[in-house]
């Protein structure tokens, strides 16, 4: 049967367009996509993917866990390779010290607060002669989702310390009955034995960090202008900063077991400690029916843990690499993700968009615990500068860490 020219001519062309696609799906992986769906499966390897390897603090495993997979998912790419997340977790200051060591080399960093991001920019650039991070460029650097530290006490033993609410003088009414060797006996409570508060080892614990950062504004009375002299040259405050650290008996390495061994064990371990909000949340329904109602209580200045994820400036981290880490930074801001960390996980979002009281939100069903959304009428802390951030973790590693 004659077939005409033309139809040789399309076939001819059909065969070359098909050559020259399955040519450059070989060569370009963004191609793929457009090569024959059979052919391409059978005869085209997958394009390597863009691994981006995350160190990231403990707190929020939970949450990671449930969105990098959904992120792998979702089909993100760079010029056609799959992104692929690689995650592994340490406590936040530990993070700082792998990159500064150089036992890890990682794309992205995200310890719990930017406290050791200032921190890391300060040590960096006298290490390195430059800084490691840029938490001015938001592109690369930003906070990704946000829980302030609060006490935690039971309420009975609250009510006796401060009330419904911690006053101004909180910290220096939590040093002056720590010392007191009458314990809850000048309170007119003695079958209670000594006062108990924990925090966790600031060397390895951003919320532990956060308590004595907080400590120490609160002895001074401001919440801003903190400097390294403040620490070094002031045998007052040294002495009753130390007064109350020896008062605690073990320093926990983490937050999370804090909050669980004071609802396992009671007043009997702690009355009050500090940790996250998040944490606090995480653990509320636990503490029922234990030991008498389990309360939050904000302090009268705030620090916020704000979860910040930064892309390093590193000469290890290729320009695939950064583009890839930015679309991940992207999808951890977006809108679901950021429902999925308030609804499931207890975490204020930075997406102010979304209401913190709204239905399943945590702080409508555990608002009778003390849990406040609204926290304006608080002032917040300023982040000092690296050099006073270093001096205050080298002055407890000197004369406290055990």
């Amino acid at each position: 049967m004659y077939t005409p020219r033309i139809n040789w001519i399309l076939l001819i062309l059909f065969g070359m367009a098909a050559i020259g696609v399955f040519v450059a799906a070989l060569l370009i992986p963004s191609f793929r996509a457009v090569a024959y769906a059979p052919l391409r499966e059978i005869l085209l390897p997958p394009p390597a993917p863009v691994i981006v390897t995350v160190l990231y603090s403990t707190e929020k495993q939970a949450w990671l866990e449930e969105v990098v997979p959904a992120f792998e998912q979702s089909g993100a790419n760079v010029n056609g390779h799959p992104v692929k997340i690689q995650v592994e977790k340490m406590g936040s200051w530990e993070v700082t010290n792998a990159v500064l060591d150089g036992t890890r080399k990682p794309v992205l960093i995200s310890p719990a607060s930017m406290l050791q991001i200032a921190a890391l920019q300060d040590t960096s650039t006298i290490q390195f002669g430059r800084s490691l991070v840029n938490p001015a460029d938001t592109a690369s650097c930003r906070a990704v989702l946000r829980t302030p530290l609060v006490l935690v006490a039971w309420k009975e033993r609250a009510d006796v310390l401060w009330g419904q609410q911690p006053g101004a003088s909180l910290w220096p009414n939590i040093h002056d009955a720590l010392v007191n060797p009458k314990g809850w006996a000048a309170f007119n409570q003695p079958d209670w034995g000594y006062i108990k508060f924990g925090h966790t080892d600031p060397l390895k614990s951003n919320s532990g960090y956060m308590t004595i950062l907080l400590m120490t504004y609160g002895y001074y009375g401001k919440t801003s202008g903190l400097t390294a002299a403040d620490i070094l040259n002031n045998s007052d405050y040294q002495k009753w900063f130390l007064e109350i650290e020896a008062s605690i008996g073990q320093f926990e390495h983490s937050t999370g077991p804090l909050m669980q061994k004071m609802i396992a064990y009671g007043p009997s371990t702690y009355d009050f400690v500090a940790v996250y909000e998040s944490t606090a949340i995480e653990q509320a329904a636990n503490a029922v029916g234990r030991y008498g109602e389990l309360r939050v209580y904000y302090p009268p200045a705030t620090l916020w843990s704000d979860h910040p994820f930064c892309i390093l400036e590193a000469e290890w981290v290729t320009p695939d690499q950064r583009k890839a880490a930015a679309l991940f930074l992207d999808y951890l801001t977006s809108k679901p993700v950021q429902e999925v960390a308030l609804l499931k996980y207890g975490y204020r979002p930075i997406d102010s968009s979304i209401p913190l009281e709204q239905p399943g939100s945590p702080f409508e069903r555990y608002a009778a615990n003390g849990f406040r959304a609204d926290l304006s009428f608080l002032p917040e802390v300023q982040v000092p500068p690296g050099s006073a951030l270093n001096t205050l973790r080298d002055f407890w590693a000197r004369n406290v860490s055990r």
